[in-house]
């Protein structure tokens, strides 16, 4: 036997990686956090103002991801960075939870997750622009499937009526996107905690200002729901959702890992109807199952990438 015929000649298996794996479990993770944003946020409504609700999350979260930074003693990142923090900052803690907020006055949890259902296919669309990466041409029809088809669910579920909240929630389909892209490139670099950490904390000044002149104007009535939905959409959404989300997309990339909110709107409608009590169509595991295979087609193309 020649070394040329070794009993151990090589050959191409796809496996997937423990990495792989693992990124796509904390991208979950993350999906399931967001998915429970507009519930809690409609709680939250409950005993807040809007401006009241939003700039008090992000100082919620502010407080627990700088305690995080300075036990861990995190040097302050690059000058090159602080532009893309500056970016989540004004995407995911200020522009998306604000317009949002402001959406939900009018607009019920369930018509809202319209928005989750563009964003998926909208992250990816800014990230290959940003950053060069070009999935391949099944990864974009499985997405262009699944957006369709959670948007089609989503207006019937909302009964095909455009509220007056839309132009709210569009503003925030696109500053949402823009700091997913550019805190999934970061995560690359720091880790996703430190991300949506400095990003909160260069928030903080501008939440504190917000807060107290919020506080002055919209009355604040306590209740069980408005301090649950607080708290949550400030540790689970804000924090630890961020958290998690970011480092899924570090490791599998942000094409990828934006494919699986295609999830996440008809999460948000499971938890409207347990928790609010807003009506569910019966067409949603009919939704739910075609949402899941575009996830897994996505999902198989960019692996095989």
């Amino acid at each position: 036997m020649t070394a040329q015929d070794s009993a151990t000649r090589s050959t191409s298996i796809a496996v997937a990686s423990p990495a792989g794996r693992s990124g796509t479990l904390l991208a979950g993770l993350g999906v399931v956090a967001f998915s429970l944003t507009f519930p809690s946020t409609v709680w939250g409504l409950e005993s807040f103002g809007p401006w009241s609700l939003v700039t008090l999350r992000s100082l919620l979260a502010a407080l627990i991801a700088g305690g995080a930074l300075l036990a861990g003693r995190v040097p302050v990142p690059d000058r090159r960075h602080w532009s893309g923090l500056a970016v989540v900052a004004g995407g995911v803690v200020l522009g998306f939870p604000l317009l949002t907020t402001l959406a939900l006055q009018t607009s019920t949890s369930s018509h809202a997750a319209v928005v989750v259902g563009l964003l998926p296919l909208t992250t990816a669309v800014l990230s290959s622009l940003r950053t060069g990466t070009r999935p391949p041409r099944t990864f974009w029809i499985a997405a262009l499937a699944g957006a369709a088809v959670v948007i089609s669910f989503t207006v019937q579920q909302s009964g095909g009526a455009l509220s007056a909240g839309d132009l709210y929630l569009f503003g925030a389909l696109l500053v949402c996107a823009a700091g997913y892209t550019e805190g999934g490139r970061l995560a690359g670099v720091m880790p996703g905690w430190q991300v949506i950490g400095w990003a909160l904390g260069l928030a903080a000044p501008l939440m504190v200002v917000g807060a107290a002149v919020a506080l002055s104007f919209e009355p604040v009535r306590l209740s069980a729901h408005g301090v649950i939905g607080l708290v949550w959409v400030a540790l689970g959404s804000t924090f630890v959702g961020l958290y998690v989300w970011y480092r899924g997309m570090a490791e599998i990339g942000v094409p990828r890992a934006s494919q699986l909110q295609l999830a996440q709107p008809l999460l948000t409608l499971v938890w409207s109807f347990l928790l609010l009590g807003e009506e569910v169509s019966a067409a949603a595991p009919v939704a739910a199952v075609a949402v899941l295979v575009c996830i897994a087609a996505t999902q198989r193309s960019g692996a095989r990438r």
